[in-house]
């Protein structure tokens, strides 16, 4: 069985949809709302779980309703979360806008996430036995990040940075990251694909919506179209996507095929609302591919 190890947030999503977005002082009226289970980390973990891999998430929420309830989601959808603290703040919350075009606008109180230390996740990457992915957002602090960049280094695994939401990364992380998946506004605020390449990362996968995905590397470029979906909610499907690429390195695909895998994983999970609505199984995305 794959192993995916993802550190990363914890969220409850305030979810509005079914309507239009509102411009700077405006209200506007919504359809329809939502309190799920969300945080970058949550769903990608959730995400690489519904794929099958063993998959263990390190971080944090708060010693509240919503961090239990958050918790049990997780161990629900089978993700292992004896790496999951509960930190002396809230749990954090995503306020989520959803457009009739299944657009979505997103604000974050990190709460909880805002209290992850290096020092927790070394240790916790520390107790995995066996090889693994290292999937990591930026919804966590940035040492954070680091410790689980440096152990991955030292063990030999793989490490795929979320660069999400996107702030100035520092060289040193950069250049321990197998792969980076950002879309194209964060590409653009991360300096463009040659920087990160320059920087040392291993490949940049930038994701492109309806457009496809397109892969960077010293080798150049390499365009992966989209998969066809009928889209609800795109809320999610960034995470989604990365979380299958990182199964299907796990399992020892070459990254082009593991971004075709999870280009259809991604598209698969726009099809439900919220962004654990409609997480595909592996036989979901070979059917998508192979349809």
């Amino acid at each position: 069985m794959s192993r995916v190890v993802v550190v990363g947030s914890v969220n409850v999503d305030l979810v509005a949809a079914g309507g239009r977005m509102p411009r700077p002082g405006e209200t506007v009226a919504m359809a329809r709302f939502a309190e799920t289970h969300g945080g970058k980390g949550g769903n990608q973990a959730s995400a690489a779980a519904a794929l099958g891999a063993e998959t263990h998430l390190v971080g944090a929420v708060g010693d509240d309703d919503r961090g239990r309830a958050a918790r049990q989601d997780l161990q629900d959808r089978g993700v292992r979360v004896e790496a999951l603290n509960t930190a002396e703040a809230p749990t954090g919350v995503a306020i989520i806008l959803v457009d009739d075009e299944g657009e979505n606008s997103i604000a974050i109180v990190a709460g909880a996430n805002a209290t992850i230390s290096p020092e927790e996740v070394t240790e916790a990457l520390a107790a995995i036995e066996g090889d693994a992915v290292v999937v990591a957002c930026l919804e966590i602090p940035i040492p954070a990040i680091m410790a689980a960049a440096a152990t991955a280094r030292d063990r030999g695994w793989p490490m795929i940075l979320n660069p999400a939401p996107a702030v100035p990364l520092p060289a040193s992380l950069i250049a321990l990251c197998t792969v980076l998946t950002p879309n194209e506004s964060e590409l653009s605020l991360l300096g463009g694909a040659d920087a990160l390449l320059a920087a040392g990362a291993g490949a940049v996968v930038v994701t492109q919506g309806g457009a496809g995905s397109a892969i960077h590397s010293v080798r150049g470029e390499q365009h992966v179209p989209a998969y066809p979906a009928k889209v609800v909610d795109t809320t999610g499907a960034g995470d989604t996507f990365t979380a299958a690429l990182a199964v299907a390195l796990a399992e020892g695909n070459p990254l082009p095929e593991a971004v075709r895998f999870a280009a259809a994983a991604g598209a698969l999970s726009t099809e439900g609302f919220g962004a654990r609505g409609a997480l595909p199984s592996t036989a979901d995305v070979h059917r998508r591919l192979s349809g």
